[in-house]
């Protein structure tokens, strides 16, 4: 290498310049000529080595040489970038025509959507919604609503007991005690919430929901109880074909007591229990049961909802399965 070889580096240089398409690959080309150990760089070190007449005019061809590299080594940036902005600009383009990608929506769970149905059905038709403890005291839950000590439902294996006097409430009864005893007849409230029960399979869950109504009044009658629960079904499911019976049956709470069924799908479907107060609730109530009698019923809420939406297992209301739960968004 040498000064008479000076045009044929620079040539070399620029067609290796022009050549380049990144940055990456520009600073190792710039290094070749320009580095520490590039080829201009250790034509400046033999300098020392020619006459010191002869050092003026090398050391001038190799600086525009230099110069001639670095000028096209700034060209080939800046192109570089131009072509890096250009492909990121393309890559990024926003078509303003098209809609709006927006944030993603939440939904109410399809039981929260059941209960606010079954509120608003009996607001509709009078009825107020009260709410209570859940965790509840023996008394609530079991004595005030006539349950005997040695009834099944005290059992362990059938109730979550917090400890020897509380228990996790197995139906919303207690809040017609509650309500009961901090309010005067005429009383008609429905009382929606989560309950617990040692039990689980695709039609039980250990945690659910049922919605409980009382009607307490001077005149209120078995007649008006079959009324109430015929007229909230037909609205519930949208269909005034569908039919309501009664069956006699037998709770701790209510006397007479009768089985809730509706027909469905050709047959018919147990959907609930009712019946009217039994007096020594109402006592416990703080209520005259010479004065005053009324009809209590309960509803599965999760049952409901099964039937409305044509789900087959409990289960998935409970397991967040987002594909599940986005069919009812």
């Amino acid at each position: 290498m040498s000064i008479e070889n000076l045009d044929a580096i620079v040539e070399d240089a620029l067609d290796t310049l022009a050549r380049v398409d990144s940055a990456a690959e520009l600073e190792q080309v710039k290094a070749r000529w320009l580095g520490k150990t590039g080829q201009l760089t250790e034509l400046m070190k033999m300098l020392g080595r020619l006459a010191p007449e002869e050092r003026p005019r090398a050391g001038a061809l190799i600086n525009a040489a230099k110069a001639r590299i670095e000028e096209a080594l700034k060209g080939r940036r800046e192109a570089i970038r131009e072509q890096a902005l250009r492909s990121q600009l393309a890559q990024e383009a926003l078509d303003v025509t098209l809609p709006g990608r927006g944030r993603g929506v939440g939904g109410l769970h399809p039981v929260t959507r059941v209960m606010a149905r079954i509120e608003a059905l009996f607001r509709s038709i009078g009825f107020e919604v009260a709410d209570g403890p859940e965790i509840e005291t023996d008394f609530y839950n079991f004595t005030a609503l006539n349950i005997p000590e040695n009834h099944p439902a005290r059992a362990m294996h059938d109730t979550f007991y917090v400890d020897d006097e509380h228990v996790l409430r197995t139906h919303t009864s207690p809040v017609q005690i509650h309500y009961m005893l901090s309010h005067r007849p005429p009383i008609k409230i429905v009382a929606p919430g989560r309950v617990y029960r040692v039990d689980s399979d695709a039609t039980h869950s250990p945690m659910f929901h049922q919605v409980e109504g009382l009607w307490v009044d001077e005149h209120v009658s078995f007649a008006d109880l079959k009324g109430v629960v015929q007229d909230f079904l037909q609205r519930f499911f949208e269909r005034d074909d569908l039919k309501v019976r009664f069956r006699p049956s037998f709770f701790p709470f209510t006397e007479p007591s009768a089985e809730i069924d509706m027909s469905w799908n050709g047959g018919w479907l147990e959907i609930g229990g009712c019946g009217m107060v039994h007096p020594n609730v109402l006592r416990h109530g703080d209520i005259d049961s010479e004065r005053y009698q009324g009809f209590a019923f309960g509803l599965g809420v999760e049952r409901l909802a099964m039937l409305r939406y044509g789900v087959s297992d409990l289960r998935l209301f409970f397991e967040n399965d987002l594909r599940f739960l986005k069919q009812f968004t």
